[in-house]
C-alpha cells in the first residue's frame, strides 16, 4: 500500500505546537522502557504544555493522575497525542472529536490514512508518524544531550 495523504509541512507542525496549551497522551505509560513514558517524561518536565495521560489502566504515572478516556479528562485538550495500535486509531479517532480537540497527532510508526482523512473532514490538523517529543524539541531548543543521553535509547551495540 502507497502513502499518499500529505501531512503538514514543517512550518504548520511549528504553528500546531506552537498554539498547543494542552497535550492528552493517549496509550501513556508506566513502562519506562515505552516510547510513551519517554515522551510524556520529556514534556512534563521541557515544555509548558498541561499533560494529561490517557490510559483505562493505569491510576498514576510519573506522580500525575491518569484517566481511563479522553472523555473522562477535566479539560478538552487541544492535541491529542496517541500512542495505540493501528487497529485502535479510528476509535481514539472517535473520542478525538467527540471531546472537541483540534489535533490528532499519531506517534512513530503511526499511519492510517483513513483516519487522517476522517480528522481532516472532522476539522482537526494531523500529523502522522512523526515523535511529538522531537518535533517539540526541534522548534524549542531541545535537541541537545538532556533529551538523548538517557541510557534508555541507545544506537550502541551492547557489549559481549
Amino acid at each position: 500500500m502507497s502513502e499518499t495523504w500529505q501531512g503538514p509541512s514543517l512550518q504548520e507542525r511549528m504553528r500546531i505546537l506552537r498554539t498547543t496549551t494542552s497535550v492528552a497522551i493517549v496509550g501513556a505509560s508506566a513502562n519506562p522502557a515505552r516510547a510513551s513514558y519517554f515522551v510524556a517524561s520529556y514534556l512534563l518536565s521541557s515544555s509548558s504544555y498541561d499533560v494529561y495521560l490517557v490510559n483505562p489502566r493505569a491510576t498514576e504515572i510519573h506522580g500525575h493522575p491518569v484517566y481511563p478516556s479522553l472523555a473522562d479528562l477535566p479539560v478538552v485538550p487541544d492535541l491529542v497525542d496517541v500512542f495505540r495500535r493501528h487497529d485502535d486509531l479510528p476509535g481514539v479517532l472517535d473520542e478525538t472529536v467527540a471531546v472537541g480537540a483540534r489535533t490528532l497527532w499519531l506517534q512513530l510508526g503511526l499511519w492510517h490514512e483513513d483516519v487522517a482523512r476522517g480528522a481532516e473532514a472532522a476539522g482537526l490538523d494531523v500529523v502522522m508518524n512523526r515523535c511529538l517529543k522531537v518535533e517539540h524539541a526541534r522548534f524549542h531548543g531541545g535537541l541537545h544531550l538532556a533529551g538523548f543521553d538517557t541510557g534508555v535509547i541507545s544506537s550502541r551495540r551492547a557489549d559481549h
